[in-house]
């Protein structure tokens, strides 16, 4: 016997979701002021455009990268943590001579702690971070945690693995959170850097275009250099008859 849903389906979202397909320019992201969690929303003011022959009055225009989380982020690059990096002499090869350096833990902890002594000494940066396709990330101030888990935390699964709402690789999963996560990163990375480092980044097609624009506001449209495809399989992932998906993107900052 299936299991019955616990819940009425969420209407608004579905609303929202049926005009993202007629106007996918006017649906954005917001945070519920009643449950503080990202959700799917109307730009009401872009949507009035959208329907009229005229300049509809609004709000100034800019531009611009925002999203919601934003300045949190920011604060979150620039909170002090009261932590320390600690020598794991047992687990470590030659542990006073070696001139190679492996920390274990969450990274932007780690970043913290690497500015005091690395600050404005490092010349080269690589990270691949979580690509952001609905099965490999949750954001969560600054953790990550399993698909299955996160679900059933949010009301997405019940206790024996039922889904309870649609479309749940999208709900909760959001650009604002990648972006977040991401933004507060990059800012203690690039402190890190030398004046002519570079940064290398690896993303796919999900999240590309965000990278790059976080990227520029970050190290500056100047230091963008190029981004590169890199093919890792020579007969790509077809996505038809004609088309080969590249596994990998990538952008350098000098």
């Amino acid at each position: 016997m299936d299991k019955l849903k616990m819940h009425s389906p969420d209407l608004s979202q579905e609303s929202v979701a049926k005009i993202r397909d007629l106007f996918p320019y006017c649906v954005t992201e917001a945070r519920d002021e009643a449950t503080g969690q990202l959700r799917l929303a109307i730009d009401f003011d872009q949507l009035r455009q959208e329907l009229s022959d005229h300049i509809v009055e609004g709000p100034q225009e800019r531009y611009r990268l925002d999203w919601p989380g934003k300045r949190e982020a920011l604060a979150l690059a620039n909170t002090p943590i009261a932590k320390t990096l600690r020598p794991w002499r047992e687990e470590s090869v030659n542990f006073d001579q070696t001139k190679n350096l492996f920390i274990e833990g969450d990274n932007l902890e780690a970043l913290k702690l690497l500015q005091e002594s690395y600050l404005g000494k490092v010349k080269m940066i690589y990270i691949d971070p979580p690509y952001n396709t609905g099965n490999d990330f949750v954001y969560d101030d600054d953790f990550s945690e399993s698909t299955a888990h996160f679900l059933e935390r949010s009301n997405q699964k019940d206790e024996v693995g039922n889904r309870l709402i649609a479309n749940t690789t999208a709900n909760g999963r959001f650009h604002s959170d990648w972006l977040s996560m991401m933004y507060a990163r990059l800012r203690l990375a690039k402190s890190l850097l030398t004046p002519d480092g570079a940064v290398f980044i690896s993303i796919d097609d999900n999240e590309a275009s965000s990278l790059i624009k976080i990227g520029r506001e970050i190290f500056g449209d100047e230091n963008f250099v190029v981004q590169l495809a890199v093919q890792l399989n020579p007969r790509g992932r077809h996505l038809d008859r004609f088309i080969a998906r590249v596994e990998t993107q990538s952008w350098l900052r000098v």
